[in-house]
């Protein structure tokens, strides 16, 4: 029951919004009688919660796939076996819920700040020679990730769906 209810929430946030959202909506659209959201969850914020704690996560201890001399592949395979555990919907509620509740900022935060990390590495090893220019590997891990977490809202908003190995390559030919 818990899972449908945070499933019915994910769906309708990442539609119509937190705010917009009653918990007696969510209760019907997951088919349970609204005391036990209530049971479940005794704020509607405790929901909202769950849902960024719960369903947005980088899995830990993936090696990455670099070879060295290859940026872009590099990249390219780091955003194909990226364990980040964030559906679509989720995504849409990270940007749209961060500027107005602190935890999911916080929590949108840690992931781009995981991304970075990962893509700073990866290029780090791709790129053994390029260790002395740790600004520009970080503009440049900074861009991938946000290109990352941001490419579902670009779609939602414009339609267009961005290539990841196409911004690999970019991002690869602007440090080389």
């Amino acid at each position: 029951m818990r899972t449908r209810i945070l499933d019915a929430a994910e769906e309708l946030f990442a539609g119509s919004g937190y705010e917009a959202t009653p918990t007696a909506v969510i209760a019907k659209f997951a088919k349970v009688p609204r005391g036990l959201v209530a049971d479940y969850f005794p704020r509607k914020i405790d929901v909202l919660v769950a849902l960024v704690n719960e369903r947005t996560h980088i899995e830990e201890g993936r090696d990455i796939d670099a070879v060295p001399g290859d940026p872009a592949g590099t990249l390219a395979r780091l955003a194909r076996a990226l364990p980040l555990r964030a559906s679509p919907a989720m995504r849409r509620i990270l940007f749209r819920e961060a500027d107005t509740h602190g935890s999911v900022k916080e929590r949108l935060g840690r992931l781009n700040g995981e991304l970075v990390r990962r893509a700073r590495f990866a290029l780090e090893l791709a790129l053994p020679g390029a260790r002395g220019d740790a600004a520009r590997l970080e503009v440049a891990a900074a861009m991938f990730a946000a290109v990352l977490l941001y490419q579902e809202n670009l779609w939602q908003l414009t339609g267009h769906q961005l290539d990841p190995d196409a911004v690999a390559e970019l991002i690869a030919h602007s440090l080389v």
